[in-house]
């Protein structure tokens, strides 16, 4: 079974910046799709950022681009997410989570798409 790990979640200020790791383990496929994802309280998670394994294309959500970067380590199978000029409004539970390459398929990402999830790590931006 798929494990994996998210971490890296802190309380910044706006302006600041903070990297989430996503380490994953007893991954059966060579070639999958990983993605970030947050969940605000009361609002609907959504996905942030993905990236293929086996491929270049990244995507990104509107509201980050230009400051979240996706990025991975071939070797270890971890994944990083690195935000720069956090705002209030990123202020969320950030997920880490890994499916089948087809979950990199969509326009964007989908949660139902995945089966294995990170704990989740909590970010907050404060003013």
């Amino acid at each position: 079974q798929v494990q994996v790990a998210d971490s890296g979640g802190d309380a910044v200020q706006v302006g600041g910046s903070l990297r989430l790791s996503c380490a994953a383990s007893k991954v059966p496929w060579r070639v999958y799709c990983a993605a970030w994802f947050r969940q605000a309280p009361g609002k609907e998670r959504e996905g942030v950022a993905r990236l293929s394994t086996g491929g270049s294309n990244k995507y990104y959500a509107d509201s980050v681009k230009g400051r979240f970067t996706i990025a991975q380590d071939d070797a270890e199978n971890t994944f990083y997410l690195q935000m720069n000029n956090l705002q209030t409004e990123d202020t969320a539970m950030y997920y880490c989570a890994l499916d089948l390459t087809a979950a990199c398929a969509t326009s964007a990402p989908i949660p139902v798409d995945y089966r294995n999830w990170g704990q989740g790590t909590q970010v907050t931006v404060s003013s």
